[in-house]
Protein backbone atom coordinates (compact mmCIF):
# COMPACT_ATOMS: atom_id res chain seq x y z
CA UNK A 1 0.00 0.00 0.00
CA UNK A 2 1.69 3.86 -1.02
CA UNK A 3 1.56 5.32 2.59
CA UNK A 4 -0.14 8.98 2.30
CA UNK A 5 1.81 12.01 1.58
CA UNK A 6 1.81 15.60 3.09
CA UNK A 7 0.23 16.92 -0.13
CA UNK A 8 -2.65 14.07 0.47
CA UNK A 9 -3.42 15.93 4.10
CA UNK A 10 -3.24 19.37 2.19
CA UNK A 11 -5.79 17.72 -0.13
CA UNK A 12 -7.70 16.43 2.56
CA UNK A 13 -8.43 19.64 4.24
CA UNK A 14 -9.34 21.70 0.44
CA UNK A 15 -12.26 18.70 0.37
CA UNK A 16 -13.49 19.58 3.83
CA UNK A 17 -12.96 23.42 3.62
CA UNK A 18 -15.31 23.04 0.42
CA UNK A 19 -17.83 20.14 1.09
CA UNK A 20 -17.46 18.61 -2.16
CA UNK A 21 -14.73 16.91 -3.80
CA UNK A 22 -15.46 18.10 -7.47
CA UNK A 23 -15.25 21.92 -6.07
CA UNK A 24 -12.23 20.85 -4.35
CA UNK A 25 -10.86 19.66 -7.32
CA UNK A 26 -10.86 22.39 -9.41
CA UNK A 27 -9.36 25.30 -6.57
CA UNK A 28 -6.25 22.48 -6.32
CA UNK A 29 -6.27 22.23 -10.35
CA UNK A 30 -6.37 18.39 -10.37
CA UNK A 31 -8.81 16.24 -12.03
CA UNK A 32 -11.52 14.58 -9.37
CA UNK A 33 -10.30 11.36 -10.05
CA UNK A 34 -6.66 12.11 -8.73
CA UNK A 35 -8.19 13.36 -5.42
CA UNK A 36 -10.12 10.89 -4.98
CA UNK A 37 -7.07 8.61 -4.81
CA UNK A 38 -5.55 10.90 -2.39
CA UNK A 39 -8.41 10.73 -0.05
CA UNK A 40 -8.78 6.62 0.10
CA UNK A 41 -4.93 6.53 0.35
CA UNK A 42 -5.33 8.47 3.55
CA UNK A 43 -8.33 6.55 4.45
CA UNK A 44 -6.67 3.44 4.00
CA UNK A 45 -3.58 4.28 5.86
CA UNK A 46 -5.45 5.46 8.72
CA UNK A 47 -8.07 2.40 8.78
CA UNK A 48 -11.07 4.91 8.81
CA UNK A 49 -13.55 6.32 6.80
CA UNK A 50 -12.72 10.35 6.62
CA UNK A 51 -16.03 11.85 4.62
CA UNK A 52 -19.22 10.83 4.32
CA UNK A 53 -20.35 11.15 0.77
CA UNK A 54 -24.07 12.87 0.21
CA UNK A 55 -26.13 13.21 -2.78
CA UNK A 56 -24.40 17.58 -2.82
CA UNK A 57 -21.11 16.90 -1.41
CA UNK A 58 -19.59 15.76 1.34
CA UNK A 59 -19.57 15.31 5.14
CA UNK A 60 -16.97 14.54 7.54
CA UNK A 61 -16.92 11.49 10.06
CA UNK A 62 -16.02 11.54 13.53
CA UNK A 63 -12.99 9.94 12.63
CA UNK A 64 -12.64 12.70 9.60
CA UNK A 65 -12.84 15.40 12.46
CA UNK A 66 -10.02 14.03 14.23
CA UNK A 67 -8.03 13.11 11.27
CA UNK A 68 -8.88 17.38 10.36
CA UNK A 69 -7.16 18.83 13.49
CA UNK A 70 -4.00 16.65 12.70
CA UNK A 71 -3.63 17.30 9.51
CA UNK A 72 -3.78 21.39 10.01
CA UNK A 73 -0.92 21.00 12.61
CA UNK A 74 1.18 18.53 10.00
CA UNK A 75 0.86 20.61 6.59
CA UNK A 76 1.41 23.82 8.69
CA UNK A 77 4.39 22.27 10.79
CA UNK A 78 5.92 21.06 7.16
CA UNK A 79 5.11 24.48 5.77
CA UNK A 80 7.16 25.87 8.18
CA UNK A 81 9.96 23.25 8.06
CA UNK A 82 9.85 24.28 3.93
CA UNK A 83 10.64 27.76 5.28
CA UNK A 84 12.93 27.25 7.45
CA UNK A 85 15.08 25.03 5.21
CA UNK A 86 15.23 28.03 2.64
CA UNK A 87 16.77 30.28 5.22
CA UNK A 88 19.69 28.33 5.29
CA UNK A 89 19.88 27.04 1.67
CA UNK A 90 18.90 30.00 0.08
CA UNK A 91 21.97 32.74 -0.23
CA UNK A 92 19.75 35.43 -1.30
CA UNK A 93 17.20 35.43 0.76
CA UNK A 94 18.52 33.44 3.96
CA UNK A 95 19.63 34.25 7.65
CA UNK A 96 23.07 35.01 8.56
CA UNK A 97 24.16 35.02 12.06
CA UNK A 98 26.75 37.74 13.00
CA UNK A 99 28.39 38.19 16.10
CA UNK A 100 30.89 41.37 16.91
CA UNK A 101 32.80 43.18 19.64
CA UNK A 102 30.82 46.08 21.65
CA UNK A 103 33.37 48.40 20.53
CA UNK A 104 32.65 48.30 16.63
CA UNK A 105 28.76 48.67 17.48
CA UNK A 106 29.34 52.37 16.52
CA UNK A 107 31.60 52.79 13.44
CA UNK A 108 32.98 49.54 11.64
CA UNK A 109 29.69 47.15 11.62
CA UNK A 110 26.85 49.61 10.62
CA UNK A 111 29.18 50.55 7.50
CA UNK A 112 29.57 46.52 6.71
CA UNK A 113 25.85 45.94 6.93
CA UNK A 114 25.08 49.43 5.06
CA UNK A 115 26.86 47.85 1.99
CA UNK A 116 25.47 44.12 2.35
CA UNK A 117 22.44 44.93 2.84
CA UNK A 118 22.45 47.16 -0.58
CA UNK A 119 23.51 44.02 -2.30
CA UNK A 120 21.43 41.15 -0.36
CA UNK A 121 18.38 42.80 0.63
CA UNK A 122 16.40 40.23 1.41
CA UNK A 123 19.03 38.16 3.80
CA UNK A 124 18.53 39.11 7.44
CA UNK A 125 20.99 39.10 9.50
CA UNK A 126 20.40 37.92 13.04
CA UNK A 127 23.57 40.29 15.32
CA UNK A 128 24.70 38.99 18.71
CA UNK A 129 27.01 42.25 20.42
CA UNK A 130 29.33 40.17 23.10
CA UNK A 131 32.88 40.30 24.01
CA UNK A 132 35.75 38.06 22.22
CA UNK A 133 36.01 35.04 25.06
CA UNK A 134 31.74 34.83 24.20
CA UNK A 135 32.41 35.35 20.34
CA UNK A 136 34.53 32.58 20.40
CA UNK A 137 32.10 29.95 22.31
CA UNK A 138 28.86 31.02 20.18
CA UNK A 139 31.56 30.12 16.94
CA UNK A 140 32.61 26.41 18.37
CA UNK A 141 29.11 25.79 19.54
CA UNK A 142 27.78 27.08 16.41
CA UNK A 143 25.20 29.44 17.90
CA UNK A 144 26.59 32.09 14.96
CA UNK A 145 28.06 31.68 11.71
CA UNK A 146 30.43 34.32 11.17
CA UNK A 147 32.25 37.16 13.85
CA UNK A 148 34.44 39.97 13.57
CA UNK A 149 36.61 40.29 16.65
CA UNK A 150 40.22 41.53 17.17
CA UNK A 151 42.15 38.35 16.94
CA UNK A 152 42.50 35.22 14.66
CA UNK A 153 40.95 32.47 17.58
CA UNK A 154 43.36 29.67 18.09
CA UNK A 155 42.34 26.82 16.23
CA UNK A 156 40.46 25.61 13.30
CA UNK A 157 39.30 29.15 12.04
CA UNK A 158 39.44 31.38 9.04
CA UNK A 159 40.80 34.84 9.29
CA UNK A 160 40.49 37.68 6.97
CA UNK A 161 41.58 41.19 8.28
CA UNK A 162 39.35 43.89 8.10
CA UNK A 163 40.96 46.96 10.15
CA UNK A 164 44.34 48.08 11.86
CA UNK A 165 43.47 50.04 15.09
CA UNK A 166 46.02 51.45 17.23
CA UNK A 167 45.52 52.04 20.65
CA UNK A 168 45.89 55.23 22.55
CA UNK A 169 45.95 56.25 26.24
CA UNK A 170 43.09 58.74 27.52
CA UNK A 171 43.36 60.61 30.46
CA UNK A 172 41.24 63.52 32.46
CA UNK A 173 41.12 66.77 31.38
CA UNK A 174 43.34 68.12 34.17
CA UNK A 175 45.97 65.26 34.10
CA UNK A 176 49.29 65.95 34.14
CA UNK A 177 50.22 64.23 30.80
CA UNK A 178 46.97 66.60 29.22
CA UNK A 179 49.43 68.27 27.09
CA UNK A 180 51.85 65.75 25.86
CA UNK A 181 51.67 64.50 22.54
CA UNK A 182 53.24 61.11 23.19
CA UNK A 183 53.52 59.13 26.31
CA UNK A 184 55.66 56.04 27.08
CA UNK A 185 54.41 53.45 28.74
CA UNK A 186 57.16 53.26 30.98
CA UNK A 187 55.41 56.31 32.42
CA UNK A 188 52.37 54.98 33.22
CA UNK A 189 53.39 52.66 36.76
CA UNK A 190 52.11 54.80 39.18
CA UNK A 191 48.49 55.64 37.88
CA UNK A 192 45.62 54.16 38.21
CA UNK A 193 44.18 52.33 35.52
CA UNK A 194 40.11 51.65 34.31
CA UNK A 195 39.92 48.69 32.11
CA UNK A 196 38.10 45.54 31.13
CA UNK A 197 37.48 42.65 33.27
CA UNK A 198 39.99 39.93 33.31
CA UNK A 199 39.64 36.95 30.71
CA UNK A 200 38.12 39.94 28.01
CA UNK A 201 40.77 39.87 25.34
CA UNK A 202 40.64 43.55 25.27
CA UNK A 203 42.62 42.97 28.75
CA UNK A 204 44.29 40.55 27.65
CA UNK A 205 46.05 42.97 25.22
CA UNK A 206 46.25 45.80 27.57
CA UNK A 207 47.80 43.76 30.24
CA UNK A 208 50.38 42.57 28.01
CA UNK A 209 51.63 46.15 26.57
CA UNK A 210 51.82 47.00 30.31
CA UNK A 211 53.89 44.10 30.84
CA UNK A 212 55.66 44.69 27.82
CA UNK A 213 56.41 48.31 29.37
CA UNK A 214 57.88 46.97 32.67
CA UNK A 215 54.70 48.59 34.96
CA UNK A 216 51.36 47.24 36.41
CA UNK A 217 48.89 50.42 37.20
CA UNK A 218 46.51 49.56 39.89
CA UNK A 219 43.04 48.72 38.21
CA UNK A 220 40.98 51.42 40.06
CA UNK A 221 37.69 50.44 38.06
CA UNK A 222 36.45 47.74 35.37
CA UNK A 223 33.57 47.77 32.77
CA UNK A 224 32.84 45.40 30.05
CA UNK A 225 32.13 48.34 28.01
CA UNK A 226 34.96 50.53 26.08
CA UNK A 227 32.26 53.67 26.17
CA UNK A 228 31.92 54.10 29.74
CA UNK A 229 35.62 53.45 30.11
CA UNK A 230 36.42 56.79 28.67
CA UNK A 231 33.48 58.37 30.27
CA UNK A 232 35.31 56.95 33.81
CA UNK A 233 38.49 58.49 32.70
CA UNK A 234 36.67 61.93 31.87
CA UNK A 235 35.46 61.91 35.15
CA UNK A 236 39.00 61.81 36.62
CA UNK A 237 39.05 58.52 37.81
CA UNK A 238 41.83 57.28 36.15
CA UNK A 239 43.57 56.67 32.60
CA UNK A 240 42.57 53.68 30.22
CA UNK A 241 44.26 52.60 27.08
CA UNK A 242 41.61 52.31 24.29
CA UNK A 243 40.71 52.18 20.78
CA UNK A 244 41.54 55.46 19.06
CA UNK A 245 38.05 55.71 18.33
CA UNK A 246 36.86 56.56 21.73
CA UNK A 247 39.30 59.12 22.55
CA UNK A 248 37.57 62.32 23.40
CA UNK A 249 34.49 60.77 23.46
CA UNK A 250 32.96 62.41 26.62
CA UNK A 251 36.07 65.40 27.17
CA UNK A 252 38.79 62.73 28.04
CA UNK A 253 42.14 64.09 26.44
CA UNK A 254 43.59 61.31 24.08
CA UNK A 255 47.30 60.81 23.94
CA UNK A 256 49.76 58.84 21.06
CA UNK A 257 51.31 55.44 23.49
CA UNK A 258 54.72 54.90 22.80
CA UNK A 259 54.63 51.10 23.18
CA UNK A 260 54.92 48.09 20.93
CA UNK A 261 52.03 45.93 20.15
CA UNK A 262 49.65 49.63 21.00
CA UNK A 263 47.44 48.05 18.36
CA UNK A 264 44.62 45.00 17.50
CA UNK A 265 43.66 43.75 13.79
CA UNK A 266 39.92 43.39 13.58
CA UNK A 267 38.99 41.02 11.40
CA UNK A 268 36.23 38.61 9.88
CA UNK A 269 36.03 34.63 11.27
CA UNK A 270 34.64 31.77 10.82
CA UNK A 271 34.86 28.02 11.68
CA UNK A 272 36.67 26.34 8.76
CA UNK A 273 35.86 23.03 9.83
CA UNK A 274 32.41 23.36 9.36
CA UNK A 275 30.17 23.87 6.33
CA UNK A 276 28.73 27.33 6.40
CA UNK A 277 25.13 27.93 5.04
CA UNK A 278 24.81 29.80 1.96
CA UNK A 279 23.77 33.05 3.37
CA UNK A 280 27.12 33.07 5.61
CA UNK A 281 28.78 32.13 2.81
CA UNK A 282 27.78 34.88 0.57
CA UNK A 283 28.13 37.55 3.42
CA UNK A 284 31.86 36.03 3.94
CA UNK A 285 32.28 36.07 0.29
CA UNK A 286 30.90 39.88 0.32
CA UNK A 287 33.17 41.28 2.71
CA UNK A 288 36.33 39.49 1.57
CA UNK A 289 35.81 40.19 -2.21
CA UNK A 290 33.97 43.00 -2.71
CA UNK A 291 33.42 45.57 0.20
CA UNK A 292 35.06 48.71 -0.09
CA UNK A 293 36.27 48.40 3.47
CA UNK A 294 36.61 49.37 6.83
CA UNK A 295 38.46 52.79 6.50
CA UNK A 296 35.66 53.79 3.40
CA UNK A 297 33.61 53.11 6.24
CA UNK A 298 34.59 54.11 9.31
CA UNK A 299 33.16 57.22 11.32
CA UNK A 300 35.60 58.33 14.40
CA UNK A 301 34.64 60.16 16.82
CA UNK A 302 36.49 63.54 17.10
CA UNK A 303 37.59 64.78 20.60
CA UNK A 304 35.09 67.93 21.41
CA UNK A 305 35.97 71.65 22.78
CA UNK A 306 39.94 70.65 22.23
CA UNK A 307 39.71 67.68 24.39
CA UNK A 308 41.57 65.71 21.85
CA UNK A 309 45.52 64.93 21.32
CA UNK A 310 47.90 67.20 23.35
CA UNK A 311 49.51 69.77 21.75
CA UNK A 312 52.74 70.32 23.95
CA UNK A 313 55.43 68.67 25.02
CA UNK A 314 56.73 65.50 23.24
Amino acid sequence: MMAMLVRDLAWVLAVADRGHVTEAAVVLRVNQPTLSRAIARVEAELGARLFDRLPDGVRLTPAGEVALVAAQQIVRRYEQLLGEVRTVTDPEAGVVRLAFLDSLATWLVPGLLQAFHAEAPRVRVELSQEPAHLIVADLESAAVDVAITSARPVGPYGWHPLQEERLVLVVPPGHRLRRRRVVGVEELGAEELITTPVGYGFRDLVDRILRDGGVAPTVSFESQDLATIEGLVAAGLGIAIVPEAFAGQSGSVGLRLRAPGAHRTIGLTWRSDRTLSPPAVHLRSFVVDRWAGADANRSVARPRDGAGYGVDGT
